[in-house]
């Protein structure tokens, strides 16, 4: 009974960027049943699906810390820099962040370059 209430659902996550959704059955920075983990942002978090283990969860994303937006941690909606920042506000306030930081975006923003495809190439 005490794995129905704590597996079940408080609300579902939704990424303000990309719109990614996901129940999550805890908001905080110490997920039940893990003492010794203690998490540097209040984060949105969800059991993992994928093993019975209760001990492991998924943590799907927080709020930036600049704006508010609730966003996932996928590299093209946030980054983790002492705190979650969703990209608007990183690349509004690129200078604010250290040099590395600002190279780890430049990366992101080059698009993979694939062979140009030939005009009638397909039969």
């Amino acid at each position: 009974m005490a794995c129905e209430a704590e597996c079940r659902p408080l609300g579902v996550f939704e990424c303000q960027l990309c719109a990614l959704t996901a129940p999550y059955s805890y908001v905080g920075q110490q997920p039940p049943g893990t003492q010794s983990v203690v998490l540097l942002e209040e984060s949105y978090v969800m059991r993992d699906p994928f093993t019975p283990n209760k001990d492991r969860f998924l943590i799907l994303g927080s709020r930036c810390g600049l704006c508010g937006r609730l966003v996932c941690v996928g590299p093209e909606c946030s980054l983790f820099y002492s705190k979650r920042f969703c990209l608007p506000c990183v690349r509004e306030n690129i200078d604010a962040f250290p040099q590395e930081i600002q190279q780890d975006l430049e990366k992101r923003k080059v698009p993979s370059k694939r062979p140009a495809s030939q005009p009638g190439s397909r039969t």
